[in-house]
């Protein structure tokens, strides 16, 4: 049964997300205004995740103190990943920082989500509550990633079609990824808590140094007050389902 929401969430968390940055999309310029509270909501989802289900369960299966130096390490390492640009992100459609040609960001993508599927089966492999709210999280801040990544192929001289295409075929490698982690660490479930805690660490990376800067651009009151709401309403999204787990 853990091997079937698996693989369904794996297949969500990539063709979904695909699916759901393509209708964005279709609203051409205005996915501009939309994209930050998209944003906002994946902050929440990838804090929630991360604080609320992974990092205390992990704590459970490890001491406090170990399982926190594995996450200080961790997001060193992620730090590390970016500045090489094999773990990138963009949210932003006019993002000013890729200047590398498309074909590098599908790179850099299929990885990211070939490690996405190993951190969906890992949570399932803990429970199914955990499992769920991490997927939801993946596919959260999947969603203003492809957007971005769509545009840059589309810039990048594509046309809709075969950037679509190519995509798509970035977005394949989750359910492998989940495939791999789910055999291997049936062999080797120790390791288990370590994956949480680097899952963890990548989820609160890429909250805070990727999409909590890329929200910062348009800041008045009003859009602060429904960034916070919407942060909030992702956090607590994720805490309907680790109320189960913990």
């Amino acid at each position: 049964m853990i091997l079937t929401y698996i693989i369904i969430f794996s297949f969500a968390g990539s063709i979904g997300a695909i699916a759901g940055a393509s209708i964005l999309m279709l609203l051409g310029s205005k996915v501009k205004m939309i994209i930050p509270y998209i944003l906002s909501y994946a902050i929440g989802t990838l804090l929630g995740a991360a604080f609320l289900g992974m990092l205390p369960k992990a704590m459970t299966m490890l001491s406090p103190a170990l399982a926190l130096k594995c996450a200080l390490i961790g997001l060193l390492f992620f730090f590390l990943l970016e500045k090489i640009v094999i773990w990138r992100h963009c949210h932003d459609p006019q993002c000013d920082v890729h200047s590398a040609t498309g074909y590098l960001i599908l790179i850099g993508d299929a990885f990211h989500n070939f490690m996405d599927g190993v951190v969906i089966a890992t949570a399932f492999m803990v429970s199914v509550p955990l499992g769920i709210g991490t997927s939801l999280a993946v596919i959260a801040h999947e969603v203003p990633q492809e957007v971005g990544d769509f545009a840059i192929l589309l810039d990048s001289g594509m046309n809709k079609w075969k950037a679509f295409f190519y995509n798509l075929l970035s977005a394949l490698p989750t359910l492998p990824g989940a495939l791999i982690a789910y055999f291997s660490l049936m062999q080797l479930r120790q390791f288990i808590p370590f994956i949480l805690v680097l899952s963890a660490s990548s989820f609160i990376y890429i909250a805070m140094a990727d999409l909590i800067p890329a929200t910062h651009k348009n800041v008045t009151w009003k859009t602060v007050l429904a960034e916070l709401i919407l942060i909030l309403a992702g956090i607590g999204t994720i805490g309907l389902f680790h109320r189960q787990s913990l």
